[in-house]
């Protein structure tokens, strides 16, 4: 396979991109290789610079849910370009996104957007914060929610411990106001809960998947909202991988359990940056300008990333559901099968109709206290 175009690529990024690439998974590191720069995608494939052509499970990391270059978004997105790609003021569209992802999840009144996740889990923090008059966050470890200084933390030694920072530039001030407690553990989470410190929230992916897929426990998202409401803080359920990929109403719909606050990503964009917070109204008309919370974002609920998630949420109805899950499980049984037969382990596990990763654990109460601040997808 060639690969001539893509190392000039590389070689060129690394005198002007930090790593050569803008952002660190893109490095391919991971699997030992350099970058492969695409160049278009169609369908289920992707073809790079040097005209190999791909099977892309990767779809974005979860945008492309429909595939590259559906009809739909695409015309959606130039018919929102042909009247302007940027105001910095309302428009239409961000009323009728907010109305449709409020449809679709019970635990949503309200929605602001951001421009990405990383400024929406900021935003749930803030809000959080404000809310309770309380500082520290309970977070897992082995979770990913954006590069937010607080949360790109790590445990200590103890099974819930006060983080310490996992990146150079995070003050030890930010990592010190979150709590990292192993995932499935309920005796850990419940010791958090009960230290007698007043918290502010307890934020979660319902279905994690920056460590491998690590479905929760049988009981234990109920646990989480039970010790949210025992202690008086807020449950933030962080939606930006299974929202909307899983299920029409994302996670909470398939387990029940809801959220305080929401954060929301990667498909309410279709491909196009964009982030938001969700949740109750009263929570929610904290926000400025409706209250004092403050938050905002020259390209908030920008128009061409508005439509193309739009059109995106149109595409999944309750038959795209039940085909996303046909083909999900087809291919976590038929990656489990190949697993098997090298000899590699047990390959991965499907979870939900739209996930089906390739790292899992073979015991979720394995996923301890390690560096959890780095994101796998």
């Amino acid at each position: 396979m060639r690969q001539d175009r893509s190392r000039e690529l590389y070689a060129r990024a690394l005198r002007s991109i930090p790593g050569g690439v803008n952002s660190p998974v893109r490095a391919m590191r991971s699997i030992g290789c350099d970058p492969i720069f695409l160049a278009r995608g169609e369908g289920a494939e992707i073809f790079d610079v040097d005209g190999n052509r791909y099977v892309d499970y990767v779809c974005s990391w979860g945008p492309m849910i429909h595939g590259h270059t559906h009809p739909a978004v695409l015309d959606a997105v130039r018919d929102a370009a042909g009247r302007g790609t940027s105001f910095g003021a309302p428009t239409a569209g961000e009323v009728y996104l907010a109305e449709e992802i409020a449809r679709r999840m019970e635990s949503v009144d309200m929605l602001r957007m951001t421009s990405s996740g990383t400024e929406a889990t900021m935003t749930a923090l803030r809000l959080a914060r404000a809310a309770t008059g309380r500082e520290r966050i309970v977070k897992f470890a082995g979770a990913y929610h954006g590069h937010v200084d607080g949360l790109l933390a790590q445990a200590g030694s103890g099974l819930a411990t006060q983080a310490l920072p996992s990146s150079p530039g995070v003050p030890a001030a930010a990592a010190a106001a979150t709590t990292v407690v192993p995932w499935n553990d309920p005796e850990a989470l419940i010791a958090a809960t009960d230290s007698g410190e007043p918290i502010a929230a307890v934020i979660a992916e319902p279905l994690p998947a920056n460590m491998g897929l690590v479905p929760a426990r049988e009981g234990f998202l109920e646990l989480l909202r039970e010790r949210a409401d025992a202690c008086g803080s807020l449950l933030i359920l962080d939606e930006v991988i299974s929202g909307f990929r899983v299920a029409r109403g994302g996670a909470q719909e398939l387990s029940g359990v809801r959220a305080d606050l929401t954060i929301l990503g990667k498909i309410i964009g279709g491909g196009l940056p964009a982030g938001a917070v969700g949740g109750r109204a009263e929570l929610m008309r904290m926000l400025a300008p409706a209250g004092e919370v403050y938050q905002a974002g020259t390209l908030s609920g920008n128009p061409l990333a508005v439509a193309a998630g739009l059109a995106t949420l149109e595409l999944l109805d309750d038959a795209a559901y039940l085909r996303l899950a046909s083909i999900t499980e087809q291919l976590a049984t038929g990656l489990r099968v190949a697993a098997n037969a090298a000899g590699v382990g047990p390959g991965p596990g499907s979870g939900a109709a739209g996930l089906a990763l390739g790292r899992v654990a073979r015991r979720p109460r394995d996923i301890r206290c390690r560096s959890s601040a780095r994101p796998v997808c």
